[in-house]
């Protein structure tokens, strides 16, 4: 656990950036402890709120463990969002006080309370206090907001152990849940404000590892990295993937054997996508299914998803997965339905912010709850996604799963990114579309993308048009701006659906 390591093992390297910084485990207790106590005398109260935002840097750790201490909870919050929804989520989330990057901070409201990193930043964690604060005391966590893909963004806070001392052990046992046993290096390489990429590092921390935190995603320097550091452990989403697998022969010759791990998890993955990885990388990946709600429900390791190709895995301990029809009762093995998840003990693991109502619609009964994915569970226990309930589209009264189509358009070795959503259609209600994006120094046509499908689709299923683009709008944690793809389609009717 990281208080033993940060005391048996002070000097073992915790956090590694790109601006240089290096800072060892001691270092960064007492940073944290300096950080927790100074966030106290600045007016920040135990419970209370505190933001960060910042590209990938060391800091946002210390911030993390200084929360986590000193009984404050941490908001990060995404740099991609626009001025607006960067003032909904001060606002909604009531922040004492945030601390931010100079070329970010313009992003805050005038009235914000702000520490920029840097100077100001230092002298802070230089007037705390050193004493550490009792093990026994009430922790802190992080407050997700959901990405804002549409609408205003969603605040989320998972339900947390009684003390400081037990909330770092359940960040321990999550990561060994998923293989973040904190052995050797662990590459961040998406962006730490994301849920699952800040999460399952700093799993890995407390058990550990050392943190080589880059400052952004670049496919070649991914892979440079991972050779010339000898990292142990990372997290990819698919879309890095895919960019990874596009490099020259010669980027992607490199001795890989250090990699023990590849977790991936936070966006659907195309089998043949998932198949390729496992080709150059062997069999180490490991994927998970789960939300900044409430963590990871499945796993499932290379092995067994060869054997069982689509799986996202059977049940991580303490959680059951079922499926649902349309009056919620449960359907037998598998047929596709609304998955629901229970957590036996935990009558309510997560709740939204400000929210009752949305906190109660996700829920089926006390510890039995959705996120609005759709899928099937096998005889043997198996869970396989379809999508999520919103995502589907209903043309001429046939359901349709955009996630099984983009995973046939990404088969094409020309595309390197693919979306399929339904737009209007006044004979069938809605049809399928599909916007893709071609990989560098690749080139297609519609017509061809169009007789691709059609040869491996049933024809319900097969896209009407597809628009080539020179970029989808992802984020970089690899969550699509959907509505902006779909929006003008949509611009006048009274309906999304």
């Amino acid at each position: 656990m990281f208080l033993d390591i940060a005391t048996d093992d002070p000097h073992r390297r915790a956090l590694v950036d790109d601006f240089g910084t290096v800072r060892t485990f001691g270092e960064l207790y007492e940073r944290a402890t300096r950080l927790g106590h100074a966030m106290r005398a600045a007016g920040v109260p135990v419970g209370g709120h505190v933001g960060v935002l910042t590209e990938n840097r060391a800091e946002y750790f210390e911030l993390y463990l200084a929360a986590l201490v000193s009984g404050a909870w941490l908001v990060p919050i995404n740099g991609l969002l626009s001025p607006a929804e960067v003032d909904y989520v001060v606002s909604d989330a009531d922040l004492t006080l945030v601390f931010a990057e100079d070329e970010l901070a313009p992003l805050l409201p005038t009235e914000c309370a702000v520490v920029r990193f840097g100077p100001e930043f230092e002298a802070l964690v230089a007037a705390g206090d050193t004493a550490p604060f009792p093990s026994d005391g009430p922790p802190g966590s992080r407050f997700s907001y959901t990405s804002g893909t549409t609408g205003h963004p969603k605040g989320v806070k998972r339900a947390i152990p009684a003390t400081v001392s037990e909330m770092l052990r359940a960040q321990s046992t999550a990561g060994t849940d998923v293989a973040l046993d904190g052995d050797g290096v662990h590459l961040v390489t998406g962006p730490a404000y994301h849920a699952a990429v800040g999460g399952f590092a700093f799993f890995d921390l407390c058990n550990g590892a050392t943190l080589r935190i880059m400052r952004r995603f670049d496919a070649a320097r991914t892979v440079a990295l991972i050779e010339a550091e000898q990292v142990r452990r990372t997290h990819l989403v698919p879309t890095m993937m895919v960019r990874m697998l596009r490099l020259d022969d010669d980027q992607r010759a490199g001795d890989f054997s250090s990699l023990e791990v590849v977790l991936h998890g936070a966006a659907p993955i195309a089998p043949v996508v998932k198949q390729r990885m496992i080709d150059w990388l062997g069999p180490i990946l490991v994927e998970y299914w789960g939300t900044s709600e409430a963590g990871v429900f499945t796993r499932v390791d290379s092995a067994e998803w060869l054997q069982h190709p689509g799986t996202v895995g059977r049940p991580v301990p303490g959680f059951e997965v079922f499926a649902v029809d349309d009056a919620d009762a449960r359907l037998p093995p598998g047929e596709v339905g609304r998955l629901f998840c229970h957590t036996p003990g935990r009558d309510q693991p997560f709740s939204y912010w400000n929210a009752p109502d949305k906190t109660a619609a996700a829920y089926l009964r006390p510890g039995v709850f959705t996120m609005g994915d759709m899928g099937r569970v096998d005889d043997d226990g198996w869970i396989f996604l379809a999508d999520r309930a919103t995502n589907m589209i209903i043309t001429g009264g046939v359901n349709v799963y955009p996630a099984e189509v983009e995973q046939v358009l990404l088969e094409h070795p020309a595309i390197v990114d693919a979306a399929v959503f339904g737009i209007p259609d006044e004979e069938w209600g809605e049809q399928v579309k599909a916007a893709v994006e071609c990989a560098e120094g690749k080139t297609t046509t519609t017509d061809e993308l169009l007789a691709f499908a059609r040869e491996r689709l049933g024809r319900h299923k097969v896209p009407r048009s597809i628009d080539i683009h020179d970029r989808l709008p992802r984020q970089p944690n690899g969550k699509l701006y959907l509505e902006t793809l779909k929006a003008p389609y949509w611009d006048g009717h009274d309906r999304r659906i």
